[in-house]
């Protein structure tokens, strides 16, 4: 498996327990496909650099998880159609052990 983050910001004009259920489904979506969520930072609501859905504020949420490409997939699918959504980012983490070779090749 392979360590991923995800950046997921949440639409701020539905309420704080809808935006739960919509965190909870993407954890669910991530144990159901063979991967493990991990470490959740809810960072809460902050300004966006642009305007996305005539929306000047977002409720960022960054997950911490390990999987395969289908967890990727299947997660990537449900934040898509995920109405709270408006914006999400999935990356693969580089491990740290390679991150400090490259910079020491550098």
């Amino acid at each position: 498996m392979r360590p991923y983050e995800t950046m997921i910001v949440f639409d701020t004009t539905v309420d704080a327990q809808t935006i739960q259920v919509a965190l909870d489904r993407a954890l669910e979506t991530i144990r159901t496909h063979d991967g493990n969520p991990g470490a959740i930072d809810r960072w809460g609501k902050r300004p966006l650099a642009y305007e996305i859905k005539k929306r000047k504020e977002g409720y960022y949420v960054l997950v911490e998880f390990s999987g395969e490409s289908n967890t990727v997939t299947e997660l990537d699918r449900i934040l898509t159609l995920s109405d709270e959504v408006l914006r999400f980012k999935i990356l693969r983490r580089i491990p740290k052990t390679s991150a400090a070779r490259v910079s020491a090749e550098a």
